[in-house]
């Protein structure tokens, strides 16, 4: 089970990010990653995200994008995103993006990966969470909304799991 509190450092949660790009967007992201990760480059950070969205889009559509990557990182890294204004991700709906997660893998951890992954496609792909996520008022209440959903839609088994 993900432990979204350690993923989502507060500083890589942003409700009402302004930006006119998904280059913007990125850099933005790699740069508080960066922060909140010390001994990750920004720039390697954003030169991965980068190429993932060369070899193809990571906008899903309904208005969402998971930019991810692997990187020769120690951790799984993420950064939770609303948007004040969409910007174009060149989803498969043709719709602009106002809802990211952004995760980042370590190389030599595929599992981890695909296991993020999966979790943030449940939440993203509920169109109910997804109007929750984009009434938030604040980014605290951002991020709550997202892990409370992630936990709603975590199978019963993962969520014992995660259960203290």
């Amino acid at each position: 089970m993900i432990e979204l509190n350690s993923l989502l450092p507060a500083n890589c949660v942003r409700s009402g990010l302004t930006a006119n790009s998904r280059k913007a967007v990125l850099e933005w992201v790699a740069d508080r990653l960066a922060m909140a990760y010390p001994g990750t480059s920004s720039r390697s950070l954003f030169n991965a995200l980068m190429e993932r969205e060369r070899l193809g889009s990571t906008g899903l559509g309904g208005g969402v994008a998971v930019p991810h990557c692997r990187l020769d990182c120690s951790r799984l890294m993420g950064a939770l995103l609303s948007l004040t204004q969409p910007v174009s991700f060149d989803a498969p709906d043709g719709e602009p993006v106002d809802l990211l997660f952004i995760l980042v893998a370590p190389q030599d951890e595929p599992s981890a990966h695909l296991e993020a992954l999966a979790l943030v496609a449940r939440v993203f792909g509920d169109p109910a969470e997804r109007a929750r996520l984009r009434s938030a008022g604040s980014t605290e209440a951002l991020k709550q909304r997202f892990v409370e959903a992630a936990m709603r839609l975590t199978p019963l088994a993962d969520a014992r799991e995660a259960m203290p």
